[in-house]
């Protein structure tokens, strides 16, 4: 599948961008961070691996990418891209039945763990969501459906980006340009992924066999 093989290859992908694009490369950068956090129907496009990538590529002086300045677009999407998703999730509760159509589009397996996430762990889950993919989309719009005070909300959310784009953009820029990373970057990508998915995996378990207990 094309998104796949986007995700699993996107060191490749962006190459090709950023040769074709240049400086336009960073308003791409912030399109696609800003519709994964922003737009809770799109949890599947690749947050974690695009900083890494993109940062990567900044410590190598021939792409004339800016460490910097990638840092900046990318923090700058992640919490206002947030703050639209915690708005979406504000309005689909206030319209209810209405909008119905708009619910019939969003994942209700993504969002139930998502609650469930944010049941548990509560407003820190803003934080903590934004390295797990999946719930860092769906995190803000149960945020704001729960009416959440915003200024409470905008806290947690510049928190969460600045840590999770500072986290990604570090390790990008001082270890992606390794020999072995760069030679086995698609296991990379899937070891990013499986680490960021074991925090929501763990709850699960925990949550079934307390169930189980309880029926016995």
């Amino acid at each position: 599948m094309p998104l796949i093989d986007f995700i699993l290859h996107i060191d490749n992908h962006l190459v090709t961008i950023v040769n074709q694009f240049g400086a336009g490369s960073y308003l791409i950068l912030f399109a696609i961070i800003f519709i994964e956090t922003g737009l809770v129907i799109f949890p599947f496009l690749p947050g974690d691996s695009l900083i890494f990538a993109a940062s990567a590529m900044a410590a190598n002086s021939r792409y004339q990418l800016n460490i910097w300045l990638i840092y900046l677009v990318v923090a700058i999407a992640a919490i206002v891209g947030d703050s639209i998703n915690y708005s979406l999730g504000e309005w689909s509760t206030n319209a209810g039945e209405k909008h119905n159509w708009f619910n019939k589009l969003i994942n209700q397996k993504n969002r139930l763990a998502a609650e469930k996430f944010f049941e548990r762990h509560g407003a820190i889950t803003i934080v903590i969501g934004r390295f797990i993919p999946f719930i860092r989309t769906f995190v803000p719009f149960i945020s704001g459906g729960s009416k959440m005070h915003y200024r409470k909300f905008l806290t947690y959310n510049i928190l969460g980006g600045v840590l999770w784009t500072g986290l990604f953009t570090l390790i990008g820029f001082f270890f992606g340009n390794i020999p072995f990373v760069k030679d086995h970057f698609s296991m990379i990508v899937l070891a990013i992924i499986l680490v960021s998915v074991v925090p929501i995996a763990i709850v699960a378990l925990k949550k079934k066999i307390i169930l189980k207990k309880e029926f016995h």
